[in-house]
């Protein structure tokens, strides 16, 4: 029997064509891209096992796999394969739990494109999780195995929690499981949820980032005054491979900026012994790329004032370089301020990677806002160790970040954001001069290579109505729209052919489609603006024209 059968999110599962950025497609509007685009550009999903097992999971199912498989056998515990669903789910199935990142399509990208495209038309990302759930009840019907769904996304049945009667969801866990992955699903199983361990509802914050719990009888968490994490010891290491070899080498952030949940968790790194064995475990399964996820990868055991532990990060980055069958490495997320601030550092971590022309180091940025005063109010520790003023403005410091990122072949993934608390036109416009300045500088004869998304800060009022109409954007918030969607057509002209992998149909198309996407997706999102009154002239020239030639000298740290 199979007890415990754990599926993952659709989108989740699939490579996108191993190209940066089309990770985000599944957050388009439906009505706005096109299935046979969206079906070519998703790539394939991870591939069955001979015995329908996934061969590939994202790393979160695999660290609940690893902690059930702390007590029981591999014979009660499975990660499935989507198209071997009912290969598993049986009479005697006590559990499907399911792992999801934005099922209803309520994140801050997918909320973005559905703003500025007007539509309520289902995302992908929504329309994908409707068939699994569609898919999963099939599969289940008269049968005794309760449906759970956890992970990040989760938040949103808390908005949307007819969904779960909607979709035949059981339960919402909400949290970090690791350590009690046992005792919920086998409680859950049962459905008697022991209230000295767990509650029945969930936590939420207000926004002074104060917890509040909220009765509901579909949510369970961990108990108010319990703890709300696990410590390192508790993390069990993965078993199974991850999507895109993913491994983890720290918890937390602590940086905190005042829109983010993740700096309330407790800092934990992983020791390098616990990083090598989770790599290897990729690495036998076939990937020689590590990414290397943390949501803050310069904060590994980080010094006083953020200052980044260079013996720390060099000797983790040489563990995993060092493991047979591993060729790259990236970190998924990091701070610009330390690229800024220490060039000699990211010269030294990119010769343990190997980084060159050839091979571009990528990594996720929250740069968020070209206001000075904005990253003041809201993220002001993001700078550290420089300083604002000191060191530079901060428009200073995120170009000396860049070009020194750049220098050394990493290439960063920016979001900012519209829409946040206290903003004004000028916030905004501030963005647009940001984006324009960098998307015209240079590095060693080269032209700066970054990526930069716009995200809509939306009121959850505003998502739950979803009237959406009622939002009008403004003038300058559609400026960095436009502004940003203007450098990524520009960055998918000039390196779709180069990064595009697989056969050579298949990067022949993929690359033209990114090409001509960036092109067709520039070109509406101006129509957009321009129908919305925005003068796209003077969004293409601000910042440029009058251009700062005043950028301050690297920061002193350098």
């Amino acid at each position: 029997m199979t007890k415990f059968v754990l599926i993952p999110d659709a989108t989740l599962n699939y490579d996108y064509r191993n190209f940066p950025l089309l990770d985000f497609m599944p957050c388009a509007p439906s009505n706005v891209l096109p299935e046979m685009v969206y079906s070519f550009l998703r790539g394939s999903s991870s591939p069955p096992l001979p015995d329908g097992r996934a061969k590939y999971a994202p790393y979160s199912l695999r660290k609940i796999e690893a902690a059930l498989l702390m007590k029981y056998g591999p014979g009660d515990v499975v990660v499935a394969h989507e198209d071997h669903i009912q290969d598993f789910i049986k009479d005697d199935t006590e559990v499907i739990g399911v792992t999801t990142m934005d099922p209803l399509g309520a994140g801050p990208l997918t909320m973005s494109y559905s703003i500025l495209f007007e539509t309520t038309a289902h995302p992908w990302v929504r329309k994908e999780w409707y068939r699994l759930m569609d898919r999963i009840n099939t599969a289940r019907k008269g049968k005794k195995a309760k449906l759970v769904v956890g992970g990040p996304g989760v938040w949103e049945f808390m908005l949307f929690p007819e969904e779960l009667e909607r979709c035949g969801i059981d339960y919402a866990f909400q949290g970090e499981a690791d350590d009690i992955a046992p005792a919920i699903f086998e409680q859950l199983g049962d459905g008697d949820v022991d209230s000295s361990m767990f509650y029945h509802g969930y936590m939420s914050f207000d926004e002074n980032f104060r917890r509040a719990y909220k009765d509901s009888d579909r949510f369970v968490t961990r108990k108010p005054g319990s703890p709300n994490y696990p410590s390192l010891e508790q993390i069990p290491l993965i078993q199974g491979a991850t999507m895109k070899g993913m491994a983890e080498v720290m918890r937390g952030c602590g940086v905190g900026c005042d829109f983010c949940e993740v700096t309330l968790r407790p800092s934990r790194y992983y020791t390098h012994e616990m990083v090598r064995k989770e790599v290897e475990v990729n690495a036998r399964n076939g990937w020689d790329n590590a990414w290397l996820h943390s949501d803050e990868i310069f904060a590994y055991k980080h010094g006083r004032l953020f200052e980044p532990n260079e013996e720390a990060l060099t000797s983790l980055l040489s563990t995993v370089m060092s493991i047979p069958g591993i060729k790259s490495a990236n970190p998924t997320h990091g701070r610009i301020s330390i690229p800024a601030a220490y060039p000699e550092l990211i010269g030294k971590l990119s010769g343990i990677l190997r980084a060159d022309p050839s091979n571009w180091i990528g990594i996720q940025v929250g740069v968020e806002t070209g206001s000075e005063r904005l990253a003041k109010m809201h993220m002001p520790n993001k700078t550290l160790p420089l300083r604002i003023g000191s060191d530079g403005s901060w428009q200073d410091i995120v170009w000396w970040g860049v070009h020194n990122f750049n220098r050394h072949f990493w290439r960063p993934a920016f979001t900012v954001q519209v829409g946040q608390r206290g903003e004004e036109e000028e916030d905004n416009w501030e963005t647009v001069e940001m984006i324009n300045r960098m998307s015209n500088s240079y590095v060693d004869g080269r032209p700066f290579e970054f990526t930069i998304t716009p995200m809509q800060n939306v009121p959850l009022g505003l998502i739950k109505n979803r009237k959406f109409d009622s939002l009008n954007l403004s003038e300058s918030q559609l400026a960095v729209y436009y502004a940003a969607y203007r450098h990524l057509a520009k960055m998918a002209a000039r390196d779709s052919t180069s990064v595009a992998s697989g056969g050579l149909l298949g990067r022949v198309g993929t690359s033209s489609l990114i090409s001509i996407g960036g092109w067709l997706m520039l070109k509406g999102v101006e129509r957009i603006c321009r129908r919305r009154g925005l003068d796209v002239e003077k969004v293409k020239h601000y910042g440029i024209d009058e251009q700062r030639s005043d950028i301050k000298p690297a920061p002193v740290h350098a």
